[in-house]
């Protein structure tokens, strides 16, 4: 989701409520730790140099059960940044504390409420850095093109 989406689909909803991807949903009571632009320059396995923009935020819930965010207050901080900042039209990218460690996630609005999607890391240099191309395994006896002495081939 962009982040013109995202103001969009937050300016339709009172409740600023989000689903993470195994079904649960955030705490009512989430606080956005941070909220601006992350700019990642870096060079992938195969030594071309890439450059990546997201307008990211960061989720954290404390004791504090009594605060709830709207999303006329979370407006309001995208205000306050686009105010001191150039902003574009990045990419979402949140961070929640999971079990173990922070996870980046995409985002993404289903109606009523927004869903944390999962995201995932490749091989962006695959043609580059040696990784075999993975064969599909066939048994002979399903394949009809097999030359046999009566179709001629040999």
């Amino acid at each position: 989701m962009k982040l013109s989406e995202f103001k969009k689909q937050l300016e339709l909803v009172e409740n600023f409520k989000i689903q993470l991807p195994n079904g649960e949903f955030v705490p009512n009571h989430f606080h956005i730790t941070e909220m601006g632009i992350i700019n990642k320059k870096y060079t992938d396995c195969g030594n071309t140099f890439r450059e990546e923009n997201y307008f990211t935020f960061q989720l954290w819930y404390s004791i504090d059960t009594w605060h709830q965010l709207t999303s006329d207050k979370v407006l309001k901080i995208i205000s306050g940044i686009e105010k001191n900042t150039n902003i574009e039209d990045y990419d979402i990218l949140v961070e929640y504390q999971d079990e173990h460690t922070i996870g980046k996630y995409g985002l993404e609005f289903n109606g009523t409420h927004f869903e944390l999607t999962t995201t995932k890391t490749t091989c962006l240099a695959q043609d580059n850095c040696g990784i075999p191309v993975e064969k599909v395994k066939k048994n002979l006896k399903e394949l009809t093109t097999c030359c046999t002495p009566e179709s001629g081939c040999c």
